[in-house]
C-alpha cells in the first residue's frame, strides 16, 4: 500500500473483490462498509467528497474522462463497470496530492491503442458513422462471480469475463485467460482485435476473449479445476458450438479447455467437442493446433522476407518471449536455417550474436525455470533485448512492449509481431517514419486461430485430418492474406498494420450493412 497523508484514507477495489485500507492514527469520517463495489456506506457522508481517477470504472452514468476530476458526494458515487478502480476520499478543503496516488494506479492502454487504431482506419475508409458507432461498441460484456471451496477449505470468489465484439460474420471466437492483473479493458481490445483478426484471414467467426483475475502458479491443481469449472457453469449461457467457442490462451491450456469441454458436455447430457478449441487430441483436439501460433508466425516471416528480397538462411532473428508461441517460432526458424541470436522470458534472457541452439535453450529452461547461466551467452534484459541489432524483431511477450520512449532505438530491419498489440500507436508512427516494417498482430499471429477453425470443423463434422493437411492448410490462407495485405499496402501507400485493419473492417462492415438492423 503506498503511503498516505493522515489526512487521506483510500479504498482500492478491484473487480468486485474489495478490500479495506485505513490510515492508522486517522480520526474522522471513514469507509466503513463495502458490499462488493456498488454499495458504499459511510459514518459521515456530508463530511467528505470524493475524487476519483478513472481509468477503469464510471461514475454514475456520466462518460469516465468528463468525470475523472469531478468531486461527488461519496454516497452517491455509483461504479456501473466492474473494472480496477481506485477512489481517493479528500477532505473538503484539501487538494489532494500527486504522491498520494498507489504506484501501480497507471494501467495498460491497450483499449486506448485498439480504439485510435480502429478509429483511424474508419476515418480514412469514411466508413458510415452507423456502422462506426456498431463496431465501437459490443454485442455482449458479462462478469461472473465464480466461488470455490479453496484447499484449506475457505470459500474464495474469483471474478470472471467473457467479452463479445461482433457476431455479424459468425460465432464468436477468443480465447480464455488466467492473469492476476487481467482488466476489462485488456479483454475489450483483444476481443476486438479477433474480430479483425478473423475477418482478416476469411475465417467465419466474430471476435471473444474471456477470462479470471487469478494468479495460477499459486493454485493447486484441484483449486484450478474447481475454478474452471465452475467458470465455465457461469457462462454458460452465452456459450455454445454455434454461439461463442473459447480456445486457450496466457495461463491457459489444453487441460484446461478439457475440463471447460467436459463442463459443457456433462450439463448439456452428451458430449460437445466443439464446445472449445485448443483440446487434447484425444477429446476432439486438432493436430498440428499446439505450434499453429508459431508457425503461422514462421510462415508470415517468410513471406516478409520474400517481398523484401532477403534470404531465410542465416537471418538474425531475436525473440522476446519465449513461451509457447515464441519457441515454437524458434524451432520453426530454426529449422528454415534462421540464427536465433537472442531470447527472454519474463525473468530475463540471453544472447549471443553468433547464434543460439534452439534445443539447448529448451533444455536449459526445463532444467533450471529460466535462461539465466546458459553457456555461451551473455545475459541481458526484455528491455535491452528489443534494441538489439538484428534482421527480424519477433515481440511474442505482453502488449505494450514497443514505445515511444524505445522506439527510436530499435534496430531491427522488421517487426512481426507474436504477441497482440505489443506497439503502441505512437511508436507505430516513429518506427514507420524510420522505415522500419512492421508486420501486425492481426495477420503476424493469425495462425492459432485460423487453426481453431480447422479444428471446430472437424468436431462439427466428426472427420479428422492428418498434420500435414491442416499445416498446409494454414499456409494456403496466410501465403493469400500477406499477398492481399501487401498488395493493398503497395496500392494505396499505407503500412502493412492500416492495410490489414482495412480490410478487416470492410468485410464486417459489409456484414453488418448486407445483414441490416433488427428490429
Amino acid at each position: 500500500m503506498h503511503p498516505l497523508p493522515l489526512e487521506y484514507g483510500v479504498l482500492i477495489a478491484h473487480g468486485w473483490e474489495y478490500c479495506n485500507h485505513f490510515c492508522k492514527g486517522r480520526t474522522g469520517a471513514f469507509p466503513i462498509i463495502v458490499n462488493r463495489i456498488n454499495r458504499v456506506g459511510w459514518a459521515s457522508p456530508t463530511k467528505y467528497h470524493a475524487i476519483a481517477h478513472i481509468t477503469y470504472f464510471l461514475v454514475g452514468d456520466a462518460h469516465p474522462t468528463a468525470m475523472t476530476r469531478h468531486a461527488l458526494p461519496l454516497n452517491f458515487i455509483r461504479c456501473t463497470q466492474p473494472y480496477r478502480s481506485f477512489i481517493f476520499l479528500q477532505k473538503i478543503g484539501n487538494t489532494p496530492r500527486k504522491d498520494c496516488m498507489p504506484k501501480n494506479a497507471v494501467m495498460s492502454n491497450a483499449w486506448e491503442t485498439a480504439l485510435a487504431q480502429f478509429d483511424q482506419v474508419s476515418k480514412l475508409m469514411q466508413l458510415s458513422e452507423d456502422i462506426h458507432q456498431a463496431l465501437r461498441n459490443f454485442d455482449r460484456m458479462l462478469t461472473v462471480s465464480v466461488p470455490i471451496r479453496m484447499d484449506d477449505g475457505f470459500l474464495r470468489v474469483f471474478t470472471g469475463f467473457r467479452v463479445q465484439h461482433n457476431a455479424a460474420r459468425g460465432p464468436y471466437k477468443g480465447g480464455v485467460r488466467y492473469h492476476p492483473e487481467l482488466t476489462f479493458d485488456d479483454l475489450k481490445a483483444l476481443a476486438m482485435e479477433m474480430t479483425w483478426k478473423c475477418s482478416l484471414s476469411g475465417v467465419p467467426f466474430g471476435g471473444a476473449k474471456g477470462g479470471i483475475i487469478c494468479n495460477p502458479k499459486t493454485l493447486s491443481k484441484g483449486e484450478l479445476e474447481r475454478l474452471t469449472r465452475r467458470y465455465t457453469y457461469a457462462i454458460m449461457p452465452i456459450i455454445g458450438i454455434e454461439k461463442d467457442i473459447p480456445a486457450p490462451d496466457v495461463n491457459t491450456n489444453e487441460q484446461i479447455m478439457a475440463w471447460m469441454m467436459d463442463t459443457y458436455s456433462t450439463n448439456n447430457g452428451y458430449c460437445i467437442p466443439g464446445i472449445v478449441t485448443g483440446k487434447p487430441i484425444n477429446v476432439g483436439g486438432s493436430l498440428g493446433r499446439t505450434d499453429a501460433t508459431g508457425l503461422g508466425i514462421a510462415y508470415t516471416i517468410a513471406n516478409a522476407i520474400r517481398y523484401k528480397k532477403m534470404h531465410l538462411k542465416d537471418l538474425k532473428v531475436i525473440i522476446q518471449g519465449y513461451g509457447n508461441v515464441g519457441s515454437a517460432v524458434g524451432k520453426f526458424l530454426s529449422e528454415m536455417g534462421c540464427k536465433i541470436v537472442a531470447v527472454s522470458s519474463s525473468k530475463g534472457g540471453v544472447y549471443n550474436p553468433k547464434g543460439l541452439s534452439h534445443d539447448a535453450l529448451m533444455k536449459h529452461y526445463k532444467e533450471n525455470g529460466s535462461f539465466d547461466h546458459l553457456p555461451h551467452a551473455g545475459g541481458i534484459t526484455n528491455e535491452s533485448l528489443l534494441e538489439l541489432p538484428c534482421d527480424v524483431l519477433v515481440p511474442a511477450a505482453m502488449s505494450n512492449q514497443i514505445t515511444k520512449e524505445n522506439a527510436g532505438r530499435i534496430r531491427a530491419k522488421l517487426i512481426v509481431e507474436g504477441a497482440n498489440g505489443p506497439t503502441t500507436i505512437e511508436a507505430d508512427q516513429l518506427l514507420a517514419e524510420r522505415k522500419i516494417s512492421v508486420v501486425p498482430d492481426i495477420l503476424a499471429n493469425a495462425g492459432g486461430v485460423i487453426v481453431s477453425y480447422f479444428e471446430w470443423v472437424q468436431d462439427v463434422q466428426c472427420y479428422f485430418w492428418c498434420e500435414h493437411e491442416v499445416n498446409a492448410k494454414l499456409k494456403n490462407i496466410l501465403d493469400r492474406t500477406y499477398e492481399e495485405v501487401h498488395a493493398l499496402s503497395q496500392v494505396k501507400k499505407l503500412s502493412m498494420r492500416t492495410a490489414a485493419m482495412t480490410i478487416a473492417v470492410k468485410r464486417v462492415a459489409d456484414a453488418i450493412s448486407v445483414r441490416g438492423l433488427y428490429p
